[in-house]
C-alpha cells in the first residue's frame, strides 16, 4: 500500500470517529490521528486532502475531536503545493467568537500555521482578508499571531487613517502591548508623518517565526513533491533528450534524436544530463541522425546554436521546403496546424525565425483556412526585423494575414494588433540583445509599422465603440480595446524612450485622434496609461533633439512642425488636467482638443445653462473629469480622516469637486486647511499609489512649476 494511501485510510478513519462522542466510538481515536500525522510529516498533503483537513479542525458542529488531536492535525498540516485560496478563506472565516467558531487555542494554532506557510499561498486571499483579520484585533488571544500576520502582509493601500486610529486606541487600552507596538512600527513605515508621539517607543514584538524546524520540513517536501511532479509530467528538460513530449501528432512529424553513428571518443546527446554535460562534451558530441530533430528539441536546439553546422542547417531547411511544397498542394493540410505548433516551439526556444520559415509562411497564408491561427499569430510575431523597409515584409506576409482574417470585427482587428504589438516587442529585444558596433544601423521598417498600425488602431477604437448586437457589455468591448491599443503604443513610445533603441529608429507619434479619444475616455487607467506613453515621447523627443548619431543629427529628422504636433498634445492633456483650461485653443501650439470654436462655444454655454457656478475648461480637472473625479475625492476624504485623527472633529468637509476657490471656502469655514497646489499634488500621489503613474510621469516633465520642484 503506497504512503498516500495510508494517509487516505488514516483521514477516512479521523473524519468518521470526530462525528461520533468518545463514549460512542468502539476504540479510542488517537492512534489513527498519530498515523495521519506520520503520514503528513512524510510525505506532504496533497490539495484535496488538505481541503478535508482543513473542513475538520476549522468546523465546530458536529465536531467531538479533543483539542489535542486537532492541535496535533494542525501541527502537521505540510501543504506538498501551494495553497489554494479557498484554502486561506477557509480558515479565516472561521475565526472569531461563535458557537460554530471552533476554541480561540485551535484559531491562534491555525493562525500561526497561515504565517508559516504565507510563502506559499496561491493568489492574493491573505490581502484580500486584511479588513477581517484586522477588526479580529480586539481579541487577547489571537492578537500576537494576528499582528505577525498583519505585519508580513501589510502594504502601503492597507494603512488606513481609522485602521491608525485603531491601533492607537488599542495600544492605549492594553497598555502598549508588544505585538500591537510592533505592528504600529510597520504602519509607521509608510506613514512617519502621521504616527508620532510615545505609540512606538515602547517594547515591541521582534515577530519571529513561530517554527524554523517546521519550515526547513515544509521545504523539503515541497522539493520532493516538485521534483516527482517534473519526472510523472514527462516535462521537456532544456538539458535532457525530449522524449514523446509533444503528442502523438507532432511526433510523427518531426522524429526524436537518436544517434547511431557514436564511436568511442565521441558522445551522444542521449548521454548528456546537465549543463555541465553539455559544456564538457560540447566539441565531441556526434550529431543525430535526423537534424529535424532540432525543431522540437531543445537539447539539439542549443547544441547547434553553440556549435554551429551549415550541414545541419541545410537539411532542416531541406525539410522545410518539402513541407512546403505538400502544403502549397494541398498534401499536408492535415498536418498543418502540427507544423505550426512546431514553428511555434522553435521561434519561442531560439527567439528566431529563420528565412525559410517565413517564406513557407507566405505561401500557406495564400490558401489558409484559418486552422491554427494562435500559432500562426505567434509565430510571425518572431519575423525578423527588415534592414530596409516594412513593405516587403508586408506585402509577403501580413498583407495576407490581414486578408484572412480581418473581418470588420472587433475581435479580429484585436487580434491582428496584439501580433504587430508581439512583433515590435520582439524586434526591440533583437536589437537591444546586438553588439555594441552594430547599434548604429537604423532601419526604416520600425516607424514603417508603427505608421500602419496607427491607422489600424484607429479603426479598432471607433469598431469597438459602435453598438454591438452580438454583446451586451458595449463597455468592456472598449476597454479591451482601449488596453490594447495602448499595448502598442506603450512598445512604441519605449523605443522612443530607450536611447539604444532611439538610435536604430525616427519617433512616429500616434494620429491625433487617436490621443484624444484615448484622453477622453471614462477609465482612470486608460488615461493615465497615455500620459505615461506620451511622457516616454517626450523623453525620446528631448534625446533626439540633443544626439547624434554618427555624422548625423538626429534633430534634422523631426520637422518644426512635427514636433509642435506633438506639444499640442501635451498642452492639451495639461491645459485639461492640470490648468482648468480645457479645450483652450490660444496658448502656443495648443489644438484645442480638435474641437472647433463654435463646438466650444456651444458646450460653454450648455454648462452655463445648469447655474452650478462651474465653467466648462475647469469640468476636466483632476478633480472634476469623469476619469479622476472619484479618485480625487477619495483623497482628499483621506486628508480629513488624517486631520481628524490628528485635531479633532471637523467643522465641516468639502462635498467636492475641488475647486481652488472652493478650499480657500474650506479652510475660512473651519474645514480642512490644504493649498491648491498641494492638493493636486496629493491628487497625483494618490493615483501612484493605485498603480496610476502616468499622469504625475507627464505632469512632471510637461508642467514648469512641477519640474523645478526638488
Amino acid at each position: 500500500m503506497s504512503s498516500h494511501d495510508d494517509l487516505k485510510d488514516s483521514l477516512a478513519e479521523v473524519i468518521h470517529g470526530a462525528k461520533l462522542k468518545a463514549k460512542s466510538r468502539g476504540s479510542s481515536i488517537k492512534p489513527a490521528v498519530e498515523t495521519l500525522g506520520s503520514a503528513c510529516y512524510e510525505n506532504g498533503v496533497l490539495p484535496d486532502d488538505l481541503k478535508e483537513l482543513i473542513d475538520l479542525v476549522t468546523t465546530s458542529a458536529g465536531n467531538y475531536l479533543d483539542q489535542a488531536s486537532l492541535n496535533s492535525i494542525i501541527r502537521n498540516l505540510y501543504p506538498a503545493t501551494k495553497v489554494a485560496s479557498e484554502i486561506i478563506i477557509k480558515v479565516v472565516a472561521c475565526l472569531g467568537h461563535g458557537v460554530l467558531k471552533p476554541s480561540l487555542a485551535i484559531q491562534a494554532a491555525l493562525l500561526r500555521w497561515i504565517i508559516m506557510i504565507n510563502q506559499i499561498v496561491d493568489g492574493s486571499a491573505l490581502s484580500q482578508s486584511y479588513p477581517v483579520l484586522f477588526n479580529l484585533l480586539d481579541t487577547a488571544a489571537l492578537r500576537p499571531s494576528l499582528c505577525q500576520l498583519l505585519a508580513m502582509i501589510t502594504r502601503r493601500r492597507h494603512v488606513r487613517p481609522h485602521r491608525i486610529q485603531t491601533l492607537l486606541s488599542l495600544s492605549r487600552q492594553t497598555g502598549s502591548d508588544p505585538a500591537l507596538t510592533g505592528l504600529l512600527r510597520v504602519f509607521k513605515d509608510y506613514y512617519p508623518e502621521i504616527i508620532v508621539g510615545e505609540a512606538t517607543r515602547g517594547k515591541a514584538s521582534a515577530f519571529k517565526h513561530p517554527d524554523l524546524q517546521w519550515r526547513e520540513r515544509l521545504d523539503e517536501i515541497q522539493s520532493a513533491h516538485a521534483q516527482t511532479s517534473r519526472n510523472a509530467n514527462a516535462v521537456q528538460d532544456a538539458f535532457h533528450v525530449a522524449r514523446n513530449a509533444n503528442g502523438a501528432r507532432r511526433a510523427a512529424l518531426v522524429p526524436e534524436v537518436h544517434t547511431s553513428h557514436a564511436n568511442e571518443s565521441s558522445v551522444t546527446l542521449e548521454e548528456i544530463e546537465n549543463a555541465d554535460g553539455l559544456v564538457k562534451a560540447l566539441e565531441t558530441i556526434e550529431m543525430p541522425n535526423q537534424l529535424i530533430s532540432v525543431l522540437s528539441d531543445p537539447l539539439l536546439q542549443k547544441l547547434l546554436l553553440l556549435r554551429p553546422d551549415a550541414e545541419s542547417l541545410q537539411r532542416a531547411t531541406n525539410w522545410m521546403v518539402s513541407c512546403a511544397q505538400d502544403l502549397v498542394s494541398g498534401d499536408g493540410e492535415s498536418e498543418l496546424e502540427g507544423i505550426l505548433e512546431i514553428m511555434r516551439d522553435y521561434a519561442r526556444a531560439t527567439r528566431n525565425l529563420p528565412p525559410v520559415f517565413l517564406s513557407l509562411l507566405s505561401e500557406v497564408l495564400k490558401s489558409w483556412n484559418g486552422r491554427g491561427r494562435a500559432s500562426m499569430f505567434e509565430v510571425l510575431s518572431y519575423a525578423p526585423l527588415p534592414s530596409s523597409d516594412f513593405s516587403g515584409l508586408y506585402e509577403a506576409v501580413f498583407q495576407r494575414l490581414e486578408a484572412k482574417v480581418l473581418d470588420g470585427t472587433p475581435n479580429s482587428q484585436l487580434a491582428v494588433l496584439g501580433c504587430y504589438t508581439s512583433l515590435l516587442r520582439n524586434w526591440a529585444v533583437f536589437l537591444l540583445a546586438q553588439p555594441q558596433s552594430s547599434r548604429d544601423s537604423t532601419s526604416s521598417a520600425i516607424p514603417d509599422l508603427v505608421t500602419h498600425v496607427n491607422k489600424l488602431a484607429l479603426a479598432v477604437l471607433q469598431t469597438a465603440s459602435l453598438p454591438s448586437s452580438a454583446s451586451n457589455n458595449n463597455s468592456s468591448n472598449t476597454m479591451a480595446a482601449h488596453s490594447a491599443v495602448l499595448d502598442f503604443y506603450d512598445e512604441a513610445s519605449r523605443f522612443a524612450s530607450n536611447p539604444q533603441l532611439l538610435r536604430h529608429a525616427q519617433i512616429v507619434i500616434p494620429p491625433p485622434p487617436l490621443v484624444y479619444i484615448l484622453h477622453f475616455a471614462t477609465s482612470p487607467a486608460t488615461v493615465a496609461r497615455l500620459c505615461g506613453v506620451l511622457a516616454r515621447y517626450k523623453a525620446g523627443f528631448q534625446t533626439a533633439m540633443a544626439g547624434q548619431v554618427g555624422s548625423r543629427k538626429m534633430s534634422d529628422t523631426y520637422s518644426v512642425e512635427y514636433i509642435n504636433e506633438f506639444n499640442g498634445f501635451l498642452m492639451d492633456v495639461c491645459n485639461c488636467l492640470w490648468r482648468s483650461r480645457a479645450f483652450n485653443a490660444k496658448d502656443a501650439n495648443a489644438h484645442g482638443c480638435l474641437l472647433a470654436g463654435g463646438v466650444v462655444e456651444d458646450l460653454a454655454a450648455y454648462v452655463r445653462g445648469f447655474n452650478l457656478n462651474v465653467v466648462l475648461p475647469s469640468m476636466f480637472t483632476l478633480s472634476a473629469s469623469p476619469a479622476f473625479g472619484a479618485l480625487a475625492t477619495a483623497h482628499l476624504r483621506d486628508v480629513e480622516e488624517v486631520e481628524q485623527g490628528l485635531n479633532g472633529d471637523l467643522e465641516v468637509r468639502h462635498a467636492g469637486p475641488v475647486t481652488k476657490a472652493t478650499l480657500a471656502k474650506l479652510a475660512r469655514d473651519g474645514g480642512v486647511n490644504l493649498s491648491w497646489d498641494d492638493y493636486r499634488l496629493g491628487v497625483l500621489g494618490h493615483l501612484e499609489d493605485h498603480g496610476m503613474n502616468g499622469v504625475a510621469e507627464l505632469m512632471n516633465c510637461t508642467m514648469t512649476t512641477l519640474m523645478k520642484k526638488p
